[in-house]
């Protein structure tokens, strides 16, 4: 089998591979902060840090350009770490099991990083490369794209000088993105008052099981109609509580607050009287569900067990009714489609997680997008109102804002051009309803032009996370032109 670092481009490839070795989750990237900083050190090159820890790496300019603006290529440190059920994998501690299948390279039962670690090992391929005539160019690594963005956020001064921003965050080779959604979370927190669980002589206990889901990015893979494994399990639970007195003693569902989540799972109790009809009603309604997924989630499986052991508490019947209607009455998924760039997401919002972190308390979190800002508060107040009904307590965090596009501007033309002339066929120029830093970095360099590109990326945010490895290749090439260029 081919290695990844023997690929081609191999100054790309190498450093990815590299960088799959690196523990690097959301809030804890002080691995790979110091393998960009011995990176830059080993090839002689100026880097500086923030107190936030975003780093900025400095490559000088060809002899003849010194008297040019930097060029900025940006990229995040931080990957979504997802595993599939049974996988053993210290996300802080253990490399990425990466390897290349046919024309993509991809990890065993994990995610990749590719995201943004491609995007990263682009932007440190074009600091080394000797070939290159270029501008005086900064490399920005950004922290905690994922979960908050707070690097960008919090991007400290004098960090940049450039006027002129890549983005290399994006996951579609020959589209050049120049707008993206904001975002916003918000989260609900429920109190109850923990009940002792019944005998094991009236009521017997389950394991109700949602999983093999296809997951994916909240704002990516949004609109493509795969199932949410909260609203599965939920619908399930809701309707047994109805008609056969199901309680509920536990519910765990969802890790990220930007993946549709791929699993949940629950800890029941039922009548023992019950047991047969409710165990009737559960095989037909999960057969029902099966069907309606069946042209998106050709995997799903819904599982009924006896529960291995029986817990101590259930939530009261006023709780439990408080939390079903509500994970049923909250929307999620698209909220609405963009008049202004057909066929891109407008407004979602996602039902990320239901975790149960002690006992008497349910947090729930959602994240929603939108392209239009007070879209996207209207969305988050009308969450925030259905939680409000049910009695929770609801949080907004600060969010973060859109970036609206420039078609006109000086790079989009420039890159657009180079594109054709290289490969024969106009780039895509589109928004994504995926949040990007880019926003957040006009907010405090408001003169800045900005264009993303990338490699063509597949299930981002889930093991079944994938990078093309010919479209590296194409991004490669293109990639060094347009730094040249600029």
């Amino acid at each position: 089998m081919k290695q990844i670092s023997e690929l081609e481009p191999r100054i790309v490839w190498e450093i990815f591979e590299q960088i799959t070795r690196v523990p690097r989750p959301s809030k804890k990237e002080s691995k790979i902060q110091a393998f960009i900083e011995t990176f830059a050190n080993r090839n002689g090159l100026e880097h500086r840090r923030d107190a936030k820890g975003n780093i900025v790496v400095v490559r000088p300019a060809s002899s003849g350009r010194e008297g040019e603006p930097a060029l900025i290529l940006q990229s995040h440190m931080d990957m979504v770490c997802e595993k599939d059920a049974g996988v053993g994998i210290d996300f802080e501690n253990d490399p990425i099991p990466a390897y290349v299948d046919g024309e993509w390279v991809r990890a065993k039962g994990t995610t990749l990083g590719a995201d943004c670690g491609i995007g990263m090992a682009l932007q440190m391929a074009v600091l080394v490369d000797k070939e290159l005539r270029c501008p005086k160019i900064e490399a920005l690594f950004t922290v905690d794209e994922e979960q908050g963005l707070t690097g960008a956020m919090n991007l400290g001064e004098g960090m940049l000088t450039g006027n002129r921003m890549i983005n290399l965050d994006s996951e579609d080779e020959g589209e050049i993105f120049i707008g993206c959604a904001g975002g916003i979370d918000t989260i609900a927190t429920m109190a109850y008052v923990p009940e002792a669980a019944p005998s094991s002589a009236e009521y017997k206990y389950f394991t109700v099981q949602v999983s093999c889901l296809h997951g994916g990015h909240s704002g990516d893979d949004i609109e493509k109609g795969f199932a949410n494994s909260n609203k599965v399990l939920n619908r399930i639970l809701w309707n047994l509580a109805k008609d056969h007195g199901l309680r509920v003693c536990r519910f765990d569902g969802g890790n990220l607050r930007n993946a549709i989540p791929r699993e949940a799972e629950a800890i029941v109790a039922m009548p023992v009287s019950r047991v047969a009809a409710a165990g009737q009603a559960f095989r037909e309604l999960a057969d029902e569900i099966v069907a309606e997924y069946k042209h998106t989630e050709t995997s799903m499986k819904i599982v009924l067990e006896a529960a291995a052991e029986v817990p101590a508490t259930v939530l009261p019947t006023d709780a439990q009714r408080r939390l079903l209607d509500v994970l049923y009455a909250v929307p999620h998924g698209v909220m609405a489609m963009s008049f202004a760039m057909p066929g891109l997401v407008e407004t979602s919002t996602n039902l990320a997680s239901v975790k149960m972190p002690e006992e008497g308390k349910i947090v729930i979190t959602t994240s929603q997008r939108s392209s239009v800002e007070s879209a996207k508060r209207d969305i988050a107040d009308r969450v925030a109102v259905v939680f409000s009904l049910a009695g929770a307590e609801v949080k907004h965090t600060d969010g973060y804002p859109g970036w609206a596009p420039n078609p006109d501007s000086p790079l989009v033309q420039l890159s657009a051009g180079i594109y054709k002339e290289l490969f024969g066929v106009e780039p895509k120029i589109k928004a994504i309803h995926a949040g990007l830093e880019c926003g957040l970095f006009l907010t405090r360099y408001p003169h800045l032009d900005i264009i993303s590109t990338g490699p063509t990326l597949r299930g981002v945010h889930s093991p079944a996370e994938r990078v093309e490895i010919a479209s590296v290749g194409k991004v490669w090439t293109y990639l060094k032109r347009l730094v040249e260029q600029a």
